[in-house]
């Protein structure tokens, strides 16, 4: 198990005017090699959560245990921490600042005391699979396109060689075709490399298409945690708090409503299809 939470609590603002509960008791495990969605309204708790993870944020009550390890005993390598738990902003240029992109992706593992030769050929290896093309590791960060800074910031991270690789919306603001290369991506390095990924983002046919587990925040708390397919059976309690089921849900709901024999498990568009033709005899 990579890591383990215990009524994790968190305050922004503790003891002022402005004192807000942004964590609210939260217990997880979250095994090797999960892919897990993190879904929830705005000011859910999300971003906070992810970011106790690897220790940007400390718990204003709580533990977290990373491979049995308390992270916040004294002494503990929170440096090494990071390493291992990498985080990949929802504003990726907030994490790249050298003068070009192999310089940039060069500076985790440089920062780990590897030597050059190490250094480079892991910076190449995580741009490959970050999916960057060759022309622009010479390119300043900023540059880039939105869907190239985030290969970019991928690749940073990639190349300190993580256990777990946590995304905060890493796709807003991105056409469709750059959303669906970016997610692609995600899912092939989560196959080959086996590491746990956490994705946080609001749309849930991304998150139906792609992950094994499913996380709700709401107000602070974990509303539900489980497979997509029974979360998304809770269509109308998620439409209470902001959120709301993959558009097919509702097609193959509308469908049954009027009277149709259609599976109505189906959350892609995939799923779906394969639904309504078995319905149609096909």
């Amino acid at each position: 198990m990579s890591m383990q939470i215990e009524n994790l609590s968190y305050v922004y603002g503790e003891g002022t005017a402005f004192e807000k509960k942004a964590l609210d008791n939260v217990n997880l495990e979250l095994p090797d090699g999960q892919f897990i969605g993190v879904i929830g309204h705005t000011g859910s708790g999300k971003s906070t959560l992810i970011q106790h993870l690897n220790g940007l944020l400390r718990a204003t009550h709580g533990k977290i245990y990373y491979n049995g390890e308390d992270i916040y005993r004294e002494g503990y390598d929170m440096r090494g921490l990071r390493s291992k738990v990498g985080l990949v902003f929802q504003y990726p240029e907030h994490q790249l600042f050298e003068v070009d992109v192999f310089t940039d992706v060069c500076f985790g593992p440089k920062n780990q005391g590897l030597p050059k030769e190490e250094v480079e050929a892991r910076a190449l290896e995580a741009l490959h699979q970050a999916g960057l093309k060759e022309k622009h590791y010479r390119k300043s960060p900023f540059e880039l396109s939105g869907g190239q800074k985030r290969r970019a910031a991928i690749a940073g991270i990639l190349a300190m060689h993580p256990e777990v690789l946590v995304l905060d919306e890493p796709t807003a603001g991105l056409d469709p075709k750059g959303r669906d290369e970016i997610l692609e991506q995600i899912a092939r390095l989560h196959r080959e490399r086996n590491i746990t990924v956490l994705l946080v983002s609001h749309s849930m046919e991304d998150v139906a298409k792609y992950v094994d587990r499913i996380l709700v925040m709401d107000d602070g708390k974990i509303m539900f945690d489980d497979v997509p397919k029974r979360v998304f059976h809770h269509y109308q309690e998620l439409e209470k708090i902001g959120l709301a089921a993959p558009q097919v849900t509702y097609v193959v709901k509308a469908l049954e409503a009027k009277g149709w024999k259609i599976d109505t498990d189906a959350t892609t568009v995939e799923e779906a299809r394969s639904a309504v033709l078995r319905a149609l005899g096909r």
